[in-house]
């Protein structure tokens, strides 16, 4: 395993991931149903299938699409929605 690889994607996603709705709507089952650590388990097997899911379509992706057009394709996306989030569209 590629030490640096794992602890880039893991900060990355760390920081990405702080405050996020995901991580509000598991503050809200927690505090809903009062059983932190079967909420836990639930949030913590949704993230690792959907991130299976990612990986599996980021290697099949890559074979077919350059990795600069992901890239900035990704980038455009990110900016279209929060240019629509900022004036109200979404």
């Amino acid at each position: 395993m590629d030490l640096k690889v794992f602890l880039t994607t893991f900060g990355a996603l760390l920081l990405a991931e702080l405050g996020d709705k995901t991580q509000l709507a598991t503050i809200c089952l927690t505090c809903e149903t009062g059983k932190p650590w079967t909420v836990f388990l639930g949030a913590a097997s949704a993230l690792v299938a959907i991130t299976f899911l990612a990986v599996i379509f980021g290697q099949s992706i890559t074979s077919i699409i350059p990795h600069n057009y992901l890239q900035k394709g990704a980038a455009l996306i990110f900016i279209i929605i929060g240019t629509s989030i900022l004036f109200g569209w979404l």
